[in-house]
């Protein structure tokens, strides 16, 4: 398992060219770069540099013409300009940062304060109840990498519009860091921790959510998290895809129904292996959604292996039912990912 884990770690620091965090300073990034280098090893400094090269925030007059201004989102190639405008007020959603109580999988078990942010719709209210979708970073990324730690989050702004203009039913998003360990921590703590996130969802980030927000969840002590399955979703980019795939799908099919995988990393499983580990599932999959960028030489091939050909394996999927893989023009970078999620958010809660 090690032996895979730093093959696929080695392979990202070498020619990553996307997934990592949006939205920080210079000085941020470098320290970030730093940081990292010396958890993950040589080559990821310069890739974490290329994986800023490219983010977009919210705009406060997003241009149109009068024809795209009259059509409402769909599934497709672009996310129309006026889901990009910033909401405000009484139109725009809410974002809390959070801290909660998680346990350090990949080192002692101890416990730790963990960070994440929580996107709260507009009119957020506990006399309704809400699905919740749950978004992961890359390997250079952390709970900002989304950029849903300021208002002018274009995950935000997708959120409130696709909400203003009718075309989804509200719900939370919770950007996450997909590390389950200490950053830093003991020998294997940086390597192991992405692939240990199924433990901390299930035991402490979700029950969370669940116990501090309005969800279809009936929360107690020891509840049963597989109840609310159907109205749960994660989804993440790059390192965030993987882990959306392995773990997911993987370990925690009876706590999520929807799955996003946008440029899913070199060390995701193959299609033949998620339909080997799903081929006793009793779950209902109502949504699994794949997108990647035909120029990216980081995860294409890996992406494509992971999904392109899954329904023709497991009979659990079925392509334009509950399966999507879409490719389209782009590289590992915003351009695809902000897209993926524009995409994602129309087809999750909708069984």
């Amino acid at each position: 398992m090690k032996r895979k884990l730093l093959i696929g770690l080695i392979t990202l620091g070498i020619i990553l060219t996307g997934c990592g965090k949006g939205f920080i300073s210079a000085d941020e990034g470098s320290s970030i770069a730093s940081s990292t280098a010396t958890e993950y090893g040589p080559g990821i400094e310069e890739a974490i540099a290329l994986e800023q090269s490219y983010t977009e925030e919210a705009s406060e007059d997003a241009s149109q013409s009068a024809s795209t201004e009259e059509q409402h989102a769909e599934v497709g190639e672009i996310v129309l300009p006026k889901y990009t405008a910033m909401r405000t007020g009484d139109e725009g959603g809410t974002i809390e940062h959070i801290t909660y109580t998680a346990h350090d999988y990949a080192g002692d078990g101890s416990e730790y304060t963990k960070e994440a942010n929580v996107y709260l719709p507009v009119g957020y209210s506990t006399d309704k109840k809400y699905n919740v979708m749950i978004i992961l970073h890359g390997i250079g990324g952390d709970e900002n990498e989304w950029g849903l730690n300021k208002s002018t989050s274009r995950v935000k702004a997708i959120m409130d519009n696709l909400a203003y203009y009718g075309d989804i039913e509200p719900f939370i998003v919770v950007a996450a860091n997909g590390r389950a360990g200490k950053v830093g921590g003991k020998e294997g703590s940086g390597v192991n921790s992405f692939y240990l996130f199924g433990q901390e969802l299930r035991n402490d980030l979700i029950p969370y959510i669940d116990s501090h927000y309005s969800t279809y969840a009936d929360y107690s002590e020891g509840y049963d998290l597989s109840e609310a399955r159907e109205h749960r979703a994660i989804a993440g980019l790059s390192m965030g895809g993987m882990q959306t795939i392995n773990i997911g799908m993987g370990e925690c099919m009876d706590i999520f129904g929807y799955f996003g995988a946008f440029s899913a990393a070199p060390t995701s499983n193959t299609a033949s292996k998620t339909a080997s580990i799903l081929k006793d599932n009793e779950y209902p999959i109502y949504y699994f959604y794949n997108i990647c960028g035909l120029q990216d030489k980081v995860a294409y091939p890996s992406a494509s292996a992971a999904a392109k050909n899954l329904p023709s394996l497991c009979d659990q999927f079925v392509d334009g039912e509950n399966f999507m893989w879409q490719e389209v023009a782009g590289n590992h970078d915003f351009r695809i990912w902000y897209l993926g999620f524009y995409n994602f958010a129309q087809l999750v809660f909708n069984k």
